[in-house]
């Protein structure tokens, strides 16, 4: 059995979410939620939320299953939208800033799905 969980235009670079996703990668459910919570990174909480929404769509699919064994098998990060903004600079020259979003997946598989 597997299960999913999409959170699309987080307002954090990739290269910080990935930094946090590949911790976690190939670790139970319920192992990674502990590392998540003990981890100084701002895109922790976002990864936690996705991890949290991921083990109830498989317990939702499936309710005898026991979601804190069940092992993160892909942990996909993607980049969103860049957005673009304009910041004044000396002699009359502008800088691109760009704020950048991600796009995160995990994918959780049980026992059924192996």
């Amino acid at each position: 059995m597997e299960a999913k969980a999409v959170l699309k235009y987080v307002r954090v670079s990739p290269r910080k979410v990935r930094r946090v996703v590949d911790l976690i990668r190939g670790r139970k459910a319920g192992e990674a939620m502990i590392a998540l919570r003990f981890m100084p990174y701002k895109a922790a909480k976002t990864v936690e939320k996705v991890l949290k929404s991921a083990m109830a769509n498989a317990e939702q699919a499936d309710a005898g299953i026991d979601v804190e064994e069940m092992r993160i098998s892909q942990a996909l990060v993607d980049q969103g939208p860049t957005m673009k903004r304009m910041r004044a600079r000396a002699m009359g020259r502008a800088n691109v800033i760009k704020k950048r979003s991600s796009h995160i997946t995990l994918y959780l598989s049980g026992k059924g799905g192996e």
